[in-house]
């Protein structure tokens, strides 16, 4: 262990980052040594056992908390470590293997003080604070002051409130700064590696940010990073750990982690805002015009006042949530709720009333005022009847997804969280992002991550079988709420609430998830699409008319966008499918909107739960586990067609705005143009402009749009362009093999990707430099497709005449060629996968019994 370790050590010091944590093996070497009397590195080890080792339920925190325990009882000397040390040290592990035996040591005379004195500040007790109270009961007196100290909240009291000022020095970086600058894709792979992939931080951005920031806090200054429109994009939880490790500061007995830092901006992506607060990072939404790059500027959180070094006012804002104060407090959202839990929780057992220590949020009451379809769902998760925007709430989280790029992140924070079994009722993982080009890495998580879901009661997808999304919407239920480590989880029924890996864990672990309510942004659709028009015209059309009502502006300084934040909702669409509704509420990510509703009619809802509990029992079938957690889902769905009833939104519901879209003004295709996917303009306004490479694929395709893609290629023998072909899950690419569809796609040559993200996330195969592209996948930003690539967006309709044509073809083009091609066979392009009525799943399915 130590030629290889140190080796690491050395090769991470010269990147100027701390080597990775230890892993089980090396902390059994390093318990070992320290068992050496005549150890000359017993201070090097030490740190090694103290520092490196992650907390939880790490593996290796399980050999910590092992050897210390075993110390502790007398059963292993080490002459580095006494038995009061050895307690204090489980201490510092915040929870899991460590709790029990602190438990046992309030009943071992010599140790009980120094073990009451750890279980005082450690949160993540759980069901063990019932062990500690029988203790109590029964006349331990250690036991007793845990349990008062844990209903005082001394473990939040302890800690140093949020200073009424706070001096830090700009870096300022203009325009829009998306996670893709913060995170980039091309090196997901090292996300779960704090310290190494925030290396990377800005390299295309702001390439001197970093060691700006570095030189800045040589001199002892903080830093706070501003900017016009902050963390639109997917990646909020490895954004914002590289963010908080150059701007952060060290979280004790946590490896290669910080927490805290102010992030400013005019906006705050919604997500990102959230995962900031996670993290025990202070963001603050305000005017930023007045805020330059070097600038020493002076924060006052509750005045709500930035000043500059001469106390000139420079902006006001107000902090929000109302409990943030409490957050940052807390070292973060998510450790904020748990104590909180703990203490109420405490003080319910001790028979105490409630506490008055945290800042409680204001009820809100509107009489008169009816409840959104979105309100009422999040309000039926909480138990009532509606939720209006403000209130501070925990709906329960019915459905959990994570996918590959944040899966490791994920287990790492249910590991913190010292979580051995979900408490939400589905947490499902995917491998969409790494399986077409696995590097060694991803080969070794495809190898780990499934086992670590699995064994927690959790579902687990197999590299090759797709798009995350198109995956965990075949698992909702109506009316629920979920999330999902990806900003376009987005259901198509019910309402999900998208987080970063960290929030995700948390929902995973407990079932739950903090939520401020959001406004809703009602959408109304009326009248009927004219022929040639598409879904995803009707998609790119609510950016078009916001912009029209002055809602949406494409620039970034002074930026205004309706649907930041709030929740978008979609009514007008009875009569479509599911796979459609959902690149409705998919797309609702690229307007930073925190979720997404759409109103359907209960026959589609039906159809759809029919097919996907058919699916479900194939995937027991083929012996994807959790078998039972799978079942209980089935049930579920079984329960609700057998009564099938959808909530829906009073007609005195408020909304922030609401935007009245008639279909048959749309008389020509919509897209999205480089580089922004606010950026929508119609065809005829981007004619002509040459297209090198075309892209069909994404979470925002469905099995029908490579049969139209197909239809307007049928029959032709070479493109103008380069074509990338890429179904959302290995259902689709079996269906479209059997139907003769990829015969055409490859006799012309078309690049055919495994089922998954591909070029959308970009993160492996990469469209040439400079290239033009035109796209069905979600978003455009910068160098996400590839280096210097500019990205339109639409349908794969559109995208195949492109492919043809090699650029953007005239409306009356795009109308000869479709009208030609896909509208005499409408009817068999777009039929969706239907399971109950395949003979190959409905045979498998009738195999499954469920008990």
């Amino acid at each position: 262990m130590n030629e290889a370790y140190w080796k690491h050590v050395e090769e991470r010091k010269a990147q100027g980052i701390p080597p990775k944590p230890l892993k089980a093996e090396q902390v059994k070497e390093v318990c070992t040594q320290l068992c050496d009397a005549g150890q000359s590195d017993k201070d090097t080890l030490l740190d090694l056992l103290i520092h490196r080792v992650p907390p939880g339920v790490d593996p290796a925190a399980g050999v910590k908390a092992k050897f210390l325990a075993d110390i502790a009882r007398g059963n292993v000397p080490c002459p580095h470590i006494d038995k009061k040390k050895a307690v204090e040290l489980l201490g510092t592990m915040m929870g899991g293997y460590n709790i029990n035996p602190l438990i046992e040591f309030l009943s071992v005379e010599a140790l009980a003080e120094t073990a009451a004195a750890a279980l005082k500040n450690t949160l993540l007790v759980f069901d063990a604070l019932e062990d500690i109270y029988k203790l109590a009961e029964a006349g331990n007196p250690y036991a007793r002051e845990v349990m008062q100290s844990y209903a005082d909240a001394e473990w939040f009291t302890s800690r140093p409130p949020l200073p009424k000022e706070l001096q830090v020095t700009v870096l300022r970086v203009e325009g829009e700064i998306n996670t893709d600058d913060l995170s980039p894709a091309t090196h997901a792979v090292t996300r779960p590696d704090i310290p190494l992939h925030a290396l990377s931080m800005g390299e295309k951005r702001f390439p001197d940010g970093t060691a700006k920031i570095t030189e800045i806090r040589q001199t002892g200054k903080s830093v706070a990073f501003v900017g016009d429109t902050v963390g639109t994009g997917s990646s909020r939880k490895s954004a914002t750990n590289s963010m908080l490790w150059w701007i952060g500061d060290d979280i004790p007995f946590v490896p290669n982690k910080r927490r805290g830092g102010v992030v400013i901006g005019l906006q705050i992506a919604p997500i990102f805002f959230n995962t900031l607060e996670d993290s025990g990072a202070l963001p603050i939404r305000c005017d930023v015009s007045n805020i330059s790059n070097g600038q020493e500027i002076k924060i006052c959180p509750y005045d709500g006042r930035i000043e500059d070094s001469s106390g000139q006012l420079l902006a006001e804002f107000s902090l929000s949530p109302e409990t943030l104060v409490d957050e940052y407090r807390a070292g973060g959202r998510v450790p904020l709720i748990i104590g909180k839990k703990l203490t109420n929780r405490a003080r319910e057992i001790m028979g105490l009333g409630e506490s008055k220590v945290f800042l409680k949020p204001e009820t809100i009451e509107k009489p008169g005022v009816g409840y959104s379809l979105a309100q009422k769902i999040v309000g039926r998760a909480c138990g009532m009847e509606g939720v209006y925007p403000g209130m501070m709430v925990d709906p329960v989280m019915t459905t959990v997804g994570s996918q590959d790029t944040t899966g490791p992140m994920t287990a790492n924070e249910i590991e913190e969280l010292a979580c051995l079994g979900f408490s939400a009722d589905l947490v499902m993982q995917s491998f969409c992002h790494t399986a077409a080009y696995p590097t060694p890495t991803d080969k070794e998580m495809h190898e780990a991550l499934p086992k670590f879901i699995t064994e927690r009661g959790g579902v687990s997808l197999k590299p090759g079988d797709g798009i995350i999304h198109s995956w965990l919407n075949r698992m909702i239920l109506p009316d629920t709420v979920g999330t999902g480590g990806d900003s376009h989880t987005r259901f198509p029924l019910g309402l999900s609430f998208p987080a970063g890996s960290g929030l995700v864990a948390f929902a995973a672990a407990l079932g739950v998830m903090p939520l401020e309510m959001p406004e809703s942004v009602l959408v109304r659709f009326s009248g009927e699409l004219r022929p040639g028009m598409t879904l995803r015209d009707v998609v790119n059309a609510i950016p078009y008319y916001a912009i029209k009502a002055g809602l949406l502006t494409v620039a970034k300084q002074g930026k205004k966008n309706i649907f930041n934040g709030r929740v978008l909702e979609i009514e007008g669409l009875p009569d479509l499918k599911l796979e459609q509704a959902f690149e409705l509420t998919d797309a609702s990510a690229e307007r930073s909107a925190a979720g997404s509703t759409i109103k359907l009619g209960i026959d589609t809802v039906c159809e759809y739960l029919r097919s996907n509990a058919t699916l479900l029992k194939n995937m027991i079938a083929d012996g994807y586990g959790d078998a039972k957690t799978l079942e209980r889902r089935i049930k579920r769905m079984e329960e609700w067609l057998a009564n099938p009833h959808l909530l829906e939104g009073d007609p005195n519901a408020e909304y922030a705005a609401v935007l009245e879209i008639d279909l048959a003004e749309l008389t020509e295709p919509i897209v999205a143009c480089p580089n922004d996917p606010d950026d929508v303009k119609t065809i005829s306004q981007v004619v002509d402009d040459p297209v090198q490479e075309v892209f069909i694929g994404s979470c925002m395709t469905n099995i029908g749009h490579f049969r139209a893609a197909a239809k307007v290629l049928e029959g032709y023998d070479r493109l103008s362009t380069r074509l990338w072909i890429c179904p959302p899950t290995r259902m689709d690419e079996e269906r479209l093999k059997e139907e003769g569809v990829y015969q055409i796609f490859e006799a012309l040559g078309s690049r055919m990707e495994l089922p998954g993200c591909s070029l959308c996330m970009g993160n492996q195969a990469r469209v040439e430099p400079g290239a033009t592209v035109f796209s069905t996948s979600t978003r455009n930003f910068d160098n996400r497709m590839g280096d210097g690539a500019k990205v339109y967006l639409g349908s794969a309709e559109l995208a195949a005449v492109v492919a043809l044509l090699g650029r953007i073809p005239e409306p009356d083009e795009y109308f000869e060629i479709t009208e030609k091609k896909i509208k005499p066979f409408m009817t068999d392009v777009y039929q969706f996968m239907n399971f109950d009525r395949l003979e190959t799943y409905q045979r498998k399915a009738a195999s499954v019994s469920i008990s």
